[in-house]
């Protein structure tokens, strides 16, 4: 009987999913589930490719906010969402790499399971800053500067847990220096702080950390991805002074579990192919974001290294998200 039933359930799986990938163009809307608040980076990189992926699947794709808890409620909500190709989640480093790497993490969902990934959108990198005031004009200076000042300076960052407190401590840790961790309620509070030299360093996304550096209101040393980006071509890599130091902010898409394979691949294509769109690329650039694509296969393979990666990181700096 459990057989019978199961042969059916798969049949009719398979069923909605030949329907959907036929005609997406329904009428019905996806929702796409942003698990911060409206008016941030995310919010903002879901609606730069929400109406040119609805274009493309033939349907509206509705942003639909969920904040809170650093990500795990929209990240439920979409969880626990039917697996018909409605509800995909806009998941980042936060919701699928580093929140659920925390030993007392209780979030309601399984990053690993309760997820079927469809494809890496983006990256982001961040940018190392210092006040215009510091001594060190280049991020090997600063480390040097560092070293000769053991305990002496401080960072900020927006928060204990978040990727701006572990990506710096992963830098500090790599670098072998030590450094007073001064946590803000986001990085947005600690930049006059920054500005007048009551901190010495904060490791900021480009999009939020780059105008104070356009402005002249700071001073960027480097960014944090392996290679120089082609959105700050100026600014070297960490990774020239600290070999192999690489922390980015990815973004990507996921639906529910055992989304059926045709409505992966429909929606994996679509993707793959706004991610060229030049309309696209431009408002991802003004975000401070590189398009990634690819297969579901390879982005499912990067975010677990990703986790494994800040799992180590934070057990072994003893990092904490209280």
């Amino acid at each position: 009987m459990t057989t019978r039933r199961q042969f059916l359930a798969a049949l009719a799986a398979t069923s909605a999913a030949s329907a959907w990938a036929q005609a997406p163009g329904s009428g019905k809307p996806i929702r796409l589930v942003v698990p911060f608040p409206a008016g941030g980076a995310t919010d903002a990189f879901a609606r730069a490719i929400s109406q040119k992926l609805g274009e493309r699947l033939g349907t509206a794709v509705i942003v639909d906010n969920k904040p809170g808890a650093g990500g795990s409620i929209g990240s439920d909500a979409a969880a626990k969402a039917a697996p018909d190709g409605d509800t995909l989640l806009l998941a980042t480093s936060s919701t699928h790499s580093i929140g659920p790497s925390f030993a007392n993490a209780r979030l309601p969902y399984d990053a690993a399971k309760d997820f079927t990934p469809i494809v890496h959108l983006g990256n982001s990198p961040n940018i190392v800053l210092v006040p215009n005031s510091s001594p060190a004009k280049t991020m090997k200076e600063w480390v040097d500067y560092a070293r000769k000042n053991p305990g002496k300076l401080n960072y900020g960052s927006s928060g204990n847990g978040t990727i701006v407190h572990i990506s710096t401590e992963y830098l500090l840790s790599m670098a072998g220096l030590s450094l007073v961790h001064i946590p803000y309620r986001g990085t947005g509070l600690s930049i006059p702080d920054l500005a007048s030299g009551k901190l010495d360093l904060l490791v900021d996304s480009l999009t939020s950390g780059l105008p104070h550096v356009r402005s002249g209101r700071l001073r960027g040393l480097a960014i944090t991805s392996l290679q120089r980006s082609p959105l700050v071509p100026e600014l070297p890599p960490v990774a020239d002074t600290i070999p192999g130091y690489e922390a980015i902010t990815w973004f990507g898409l996921y639906g529910p579990k055992n989304l059926p394979g045709p409505v992966v691949t429909k929606i994996n294509a679509a993707v793959n192919q706004v991610l060229k769109d030049k309309e696209v690329m431009d408002a991802f650039a003004r975000l401070g974001i590189e398009p990634a694509g690819g297969t579901p296969q390879q982005f499912a393979s990067m975010v677990e290294a990703d986790r494994a990666k800040w799992k180590k990181i934070i057990d072994e700096r003893k990092i904490t998200n209280e």
